[in-house]
């Protein structure tokens, strides 16, 4: 770790200007609806240029003050001055190399030795979610901790390099923090970008025709035009989600009748599911977690836990105002304008997708979510557990399963060996009532769902990251492959991975 003063550190690193491309706005021309709805942002985009295989980019962390479209002044942790960060497009076999710059203030020293009591809100380290690559060294890895300066007003320096597989799959992932202890405050503040992998579906000729559009979903918690840290249970109770995509309250986007749009959505959001709705139009799934599918799947609702993705292709139906909705929120998330000049663009009848089979596995487990309320004295009463298979052990051998430890995060605790090309399957519970919602993430690997409540799916589903039934089970075949090191599964409702609701994964040969 180096520390500089921020100017410096500011000055001494600037942006290579070949990889840097600004995205432009869309569509404003013919939005008719009310004056103060925003135009469609996109992010900034910083992409592999043509004439190499190295994508070199720099990201600061930094409070920053903003005006946000449809919400006003915001004042929170960003990547690169913006909510969501930029859009990286890399190729297999390209290399990412990011320098990282901590311009964050100070952090306030733990007054306790329970990792699993949220800390260190200022200390963060990078997360490729859901990609294939490394999860050691300076890679994929979640162990780092990239610790601001001692001093206001510095900055520290640190460096990740992340080698995307020859082989790796095209399609749409994403980046944000992994420190275990301030993960959901950082996200809820905003800190997160798409990553984009191209690659052979991209050249399927109905979705190389099809404008691409990036769909950052955030989730912010605020409270007087900040995002509160997670120093209690409750410091997020009471607050309403203010939903935005790409940085705005429901921004508007036009399309053309007959028009098909290529839509990359991510769930940036760390505590509330989507169920997403496009009144009066059918979305096409192409891809979920980026793993592209055999074919198109029409869907009247896309269900997204946080952390999950979907590529849908849209085409416009009649001429009109439509809104994207889902449970639970008060307002869109977006308005479609279907509007100008009719087009008769064509949806794709193949695409190069994964199969959907594994072998028969020669191994099972079986683990268990869940969660106990009022537990602990202090702000953070309540303990978030996985169970089953591999379960953390107590620390205490006289008090068993009264240690109140057990079944929670260690960092220095292996839970799970899985060896590379073994295939094993998995049935994950949620074994919660008072705390229902808990997405299953799994690093390094996808994995196949094969039925969920017992339930054979007809076609199996790639996932990284997938919702668990209140009172429910998923199964799912594991293949992994590639990569050795330890790496990580948990619940991707971040408050409930920073209370422990997380544990450590090995691969080996």
């Amino acid at each position: 770790m180096t520390t500089l003063p921020r100017r410096g550190v500011l000055k001494s690193l600037p942006l290579a200007a070949a990889a840097v491309v600004t995205a432009s706005t869309t569509g404003a021309h013919a939005v008719s609806r009310r004056r103060e709805d925003p135009v469609f942002p996109q992010p900034e985009t910083r992409a592999t240029p043509p004439w190499t295989n190295r994508l070199t980019t720099q990201l600061t962390v930094e409070v920053s003050e903003q005006v946000l479209p449809g919400v006003g002044s915001v004042r929170t942790r960003t990547y690169e001055g913006t909510v969501p960060g930029p859009t990286l497009r890399v190729r297999p076999g390209d290399h990412l190399q990011i320098t990282h710059i901590n311009a964050l203030p100070p952090d306030t020293p733990m007054t306790h030795h329970d990792v699993n009591v949220p800390h260190h809100f200022n200390t963060f380290n990078l997360h490729t979610h859901g990609m294939h690559v490394d999860p050691t060294g300076d890679a994929d890895n979640v162990f780092r901790a990239f610790e601001p300066a001692e001093v206001q007003g510095a900055g520290t320096i640190h460096r990740s390099s992340v080698t995307v597989p020859a082989g790796h799959p095209a399609g749409t992932f994403w980046y944000h923090p992994h420190h275990h202890g301030s993960t959901a405050t950082q996200l809820l503040g905003g800190m997160a970008g798409v990553i984009v992998v191209e690659g052979d579906v991209d050249d399927v000729p109905e979705i190389a025709a099809a404008r691409e559009i990036v769909f950052c979903v955030s989730e912010l918690r605020l409270d007087g035009g900040q995002v509160p840290d997670l120093t209690s249970e409750g410091a997020f109770e009471g607050i309403a989600s203010t939903f935005l995509v790409n940085g705005a309250k429901n921004p508007v986007l036009t399309i053309a009748p007959g028009e098909v749009q290529r839509w990359r959505i991510v769930h940036a959001g760390a505590l509330t599911p989507l169920s997403l709705r496009l009144e009066g139009h059918t979305m096409h799934r192409i891809a979920q977690d980026g793993i592209t599918f055999m074919a198109p799947v029409a869907s009247s609702m896309v269900s997204l836990p946080m952390g999950g993705r979907a590529d849908v292709l849209v085409r416009g139906g009649e001429p009109g105002t439509y809104e994207l909705i889902t449970d639970g929120v008060d307002r869109p998330l977006m308005t479609l304008v279907v509007t100008g000049p009719a087009r008769d663009m064509a949806l794709p009848a193949h695409l190069p997708g994964r199969p959907t089979s594994l072998p028969e596995p020669t191994r099972t487990r079986h683990v268990a979510f869940r969660s106990y309320s009022n537990v602990f004295p202090g702000g953070f009463r309540n303990a978030y557990r996985i169970l089953g298979d591999g379960e953390t052990p107590h620390t205490d051998a006289s008090a068993g399963r009264r240690d109140l430890s057990w079944g929670r995060f260690a960092p220095d605790h292996v839970n799970h060996r899985i060896r590379l090309g073994e295939v094993e399957e998995w049935t994950v519970a949620n074994q919660s009532h008072s705390h229902p919602h808990h997405p299953f993430h799994l690093h390094t690997n996808h994995f196949l769902v094969t039925a969920v409540n017992g339930r054979p799916l007809a076609t199996p589903v790639w996932h990284d990251t997938v919702g668990i039934p209140p009172g429910g089970t998923i199964t799912f075949r594991l293949r992994a492959e590639d990569f050795v090191g330890r790496s990580m599964l948990h619940c991707h409702q971040l408050q409930h991975g920073d209370e422990g609701m997380m544990q450590i994964v090995e691969y080996v040969r």
